[in-house]
């Protein structure tokens, strides 16, 4: 089997930093990306300075304002934050082209063979690295072994700014003493499990029988023992086509409100179709997921007689959905959300007939080139006109903050 080099880059503080980078007088200073501490929300990234107070990411927001007050709490941006990560898979683009983005930060590359080029992979990395500080003012951490998983622990150990190379062979006594959670795919619910059968760190679990781990974990319990002893055959893989767009949010309080929920969920629909058209696609399926205040989930989806990107069609799909959540259960809710599905190419022909989802589309995509030279609220809806004085505003208007980050 021919070995390989697995490369994980990513970047430190990453919605933090692109705030301090814009707003120079946050450096030094405890930042907490996410929302107003009064909110529902949780920490979506916390400097390092406010980490010292034991701030992290998935914290709420009030709990996060007892442990450090003298934070400087932030909204955030999502715009700002794609336009940067964009720059940063451009930079990593340069070095290869086997490149498996997760997430806006970080990214994985397989740079087998390509120590011919950089004189060395180790090399390779302080370059991509200073390319990341020069270019855009951020700071990456990397981590270089054989596989995915040991390359991700091994940018995680080295954060901040770091670099950390494993040496082939030397996977399982890099991995052995450290917490069982410091490997990928051990979380809430397996932690509890292993530690009731006495194993507390990555060598513990690679040494516990694979038997045992699949009689309590099943498939993924090989998975478990391959990892902890450093053994992982997956492939960097490119980026796939999205199969599905969505946006949602939680409300700082319940509410019954149906008028104001049908806006929010206007809103939503809004910036989900507008991404559906940045992407040339179309959806045949709409879906409504709505969170009631004793935290019961439902999700409902219509499947639509044509496809569509226009932002009347998805909400007009989603507003009869939420109508009919709202009339079968009478409590207050907590988050509204919608999103679309079974996506295909634009170009797919329309209803000859139906002229009238041609015309929508059409001024949608006049509205879309408004909002991106003077900001999304530049033109509302009759449905949206009252979000304004409820959220909170920026030069751009308001925005409604959503679980990914204001997008």
């Amino acid at each position: 089997m021919v070995s390989r080099t697995i490369m994980h880059i990513d970047l430190d503080a990453f919605f933090v930093s692109v705030e301090q980078i814009l707003h120079p007088v946050l450096k030094g200073r405890p930042v907490v990306v996410g929302g107003r501490p009064s909110g529902r929300g949780v920490v979506a990234c916390a400097s390092y300075e406010a980490r010292a107070f034991g701030l992290h990411s998935g914290m709420p927001l009030a709990r996060a304002y007892r442990l450090c007050p003298q934070a400087i709490f932030i909204a955030g941006s999502y715009p700002k934050y794609r336009d940067a990560s964009q720059k940063f898979m451009a930079i990593l683009a340069n070095f290869s082209p086997f490149i498996e983005p997760v997430g806006i930060d970080e990214a994985y590359l397989d740079v087998t063979g390509f120590e011919t080029i950089h004189g060395s992979i180790r090399q390779m990395a302080v370059t991509i690295k200073g390319r990341v500080k020069r270019e855009l003012g951020l700071y990456a951490s990397v981590g270089i072994a054989g596989g995915k998983v040991v390359a991700k622990v091994a940018s995680d150990q080295s954060k901040p700014d770091g670099l950390i190379e494993v040496i082939g062979g030397k996977e399982g006594s890099f991995l052995a003493t450290m917490s069982i959670d410091k490997l990928p795919g051990i979380g809430k619910k397996t932690k509890p499990v292993l530690t009731s059968l006495g194993i507390r760190t990555i060598g513990e679990l690679a040494a516990m029988p694979l038997a045992t781990l699949k009689s309590y974990f099943g498939v993924s319990g090989e998975i478990l023992h391959l990892w902890a002893n450093g053994i992982d055959s997956r492939k960097v893989e490119l980026p796939g086509a999205a199969k599905s767009i969505s946006r949602e949010t939680t409300f700082e309080q319940d509410t019954q409100d149906l008028v104001f929920l049908r806006s929010t969920l206007r809103y939503l629909g809004e910036r989900v179709a507008a991404e559906l058209r940045g992407q040339d696609k179309r959806a045949r399926c709409v879906t409504l997921k709505v969170r009631y205040s004793d935290f019961t989930t439902i999700t409902r989806q219509q499947t639509l007689r044509q496809s569509t990107a226009s932002a009347q069609m998805i909400f007009d799909a989603g507003a009869k959905l939420l109508d009919r959540a709202f009339l079968l259960e009478k409590q207050p809710i907590r988050l509204i959300g919608i999103g679309v599905a079974n996506l295909v190419e634009s170009g797919r022909q329309l209803d000859m007939l139906d002229t009238s989802t041609q015309r929508l589309e059409q001024l949608d995509r006049v509205v879309d080139r408004i909002r991106k030279k003077y900001g999304f609220t530049a033109i509302q809806t009759g449905h949206n006109l009252s979000l304004k004085d409820l959220f909170p505003g920026s030069e751009n208007g308001y925005t409604v903050q959503t679980s990914n980050l204001l997008r």
